[in-house]
């Protein structure tokens, strides 16, 4: 790590030698360029330099500790110091972990009810409505996109969720989500275990994912459900069908056949995206052992166990008790010890 840490100082040092330059100076091509790269790795040369500076104020302490009238002031200028050290050193290594390019991006968010009928349906309703609520305390913007309601709760539902770096955020929720609680229904008091699928899916635009519109069977049929007057009486629901992959996406909360189409082709391009970037990962890294923002939904990622008030990340090893604040929108550990967890793992294989 020290090593690239050295290279990257001294290529902060070149570029900036030669931004000084007369010909990079009126050459705005090379000028544009220099100033892109200075900006990228200028964030982590300061840190360094900085994390340097302490770790030379540590080793000038050692010195004083001789000293017996200076030995408590310095032994608590040392663990001050000591405390910076550390923290800079976290911060340079979370500068070091590549950029996913994907992290600025809006996401299609997808949760599903699996096994455990109405109580999964229950138990997806609850996930949505933490993510929006997390999202609420972001500051973001939630567009429902589909909506299929059952037995009191959400058979599934798409949202679009929009704001400031929504992937960076959410992009490990992707998985199987497992509930233990005790369903109001039980009479017994027996826990339940029920499970909700979530897929986070970077948003992809028209000029990332090209769809031929010969490679497309679009349906229409009436909507049905709630709706009013229109419902059953006009085609405005619409199923969009990629040929090529046997795709399927199908939207009717809207009372424009426009409108349908329109939400149902964002579903459709970012589900295209996402397997595209599969792919991707695969071949870039067939045998990691663990596949990082990949929206793996086979694998167990988390427990919620309402009975001891906890959540349980599986993949990371972290347990916490405050079930109910997460509920309530309350994701900012979880999602934090996530991130720092994938990042330490994505740093191992630099």
């Amino acid at each position: 790590m020290f090593d690239k840490l050295i290279f990257e100082e001294t290529r902060y040092e070149q570029l900036m030698a030669e931004m000084s330059d007369p010909s990079v100076q009126n050459d705005n091509a090379r000028f544009r360029e220099h100033s892109k790269a200075l900006a990228e790795i200028q964030p982590l040369v300061e840190t360094f330099r900085r994390y340097k500076d302490v770790v030379r104020q540590l080793e000038a302490t050692q010195g004083l500790l001789e000293d017996p009238d200076m030995r408590e002031l310095v032994q608590e200028e040392t663990k001050s110091l000591e405390a910076t050290r550390d923290a800079l050193l976290a911060e340079i290594k979370g500068l070091l972990v590549p950029k996913d390019p994907h992290d600025a991006r809006n996401v299609v968010l997808e949760i599903r009810a699996g096994t455990g009928g109405d109580e999964a349906a229950l138990f997806a309703s609850d996930l949505f409505r933490m993510y929006s609520r997390y999202a609420e305390r972001q500051g973001w913007r939630i567009d429902v996109l589909s909506l299929n309601e059952s037995g009191g709760g959400i058979k599934e539902v798409i949202a679009l969720i929009e704001g400031q770096r929504v992937y960076s955020r959410l992009k490990y929720e992707s998985g199987v989500h497992r509930v233990q609680r005790v369903p109001t229904t039980e009479a017994s008091g027996r826990i339940h275990t029920s499970t909700a699928t979530v897929a986070v899916l970077p948003e992809a635009e028209e000029v990332d994912i090209q769809v031929d519109a010969k490679d497309l069977r679009i349906d229409t049929f009436c909507s049905s459900g709630p709706g009013g007057q229109s419902v059953n009486t006009t085609y405005s629901a619409v199923r969009i069908t990629h040929l090529p992959t046997g795709l399927v996406v199908s939207q009717q909360d809207e009372k424009s056949q426009v409108k349908n189409r329109a939400k149902a082709m964002k579903v459709l391009r970012s589900r295209l995206y996402e397997m595209e970037m599969r792919k991707q990962q695969e071949a870039i890294a067939k045998d990691r052992r663990t596949q990082v923002g990949t929206g793996e939904r086979s694998e167990k990622i988390r427990t919620y166990n309402f009975r001891e008030n906890r959540i349980t990340d599986h993949r990371i090893g972290f347990t916490m008790h405050q079930l109910s604040q997460a509920l309530d929108g309350d994701l900012g550990e979880l999602i934090d010890q996530a991130a720092t967890f994938f990042q330490s793992e994505t740093l191992k294989e630099q």
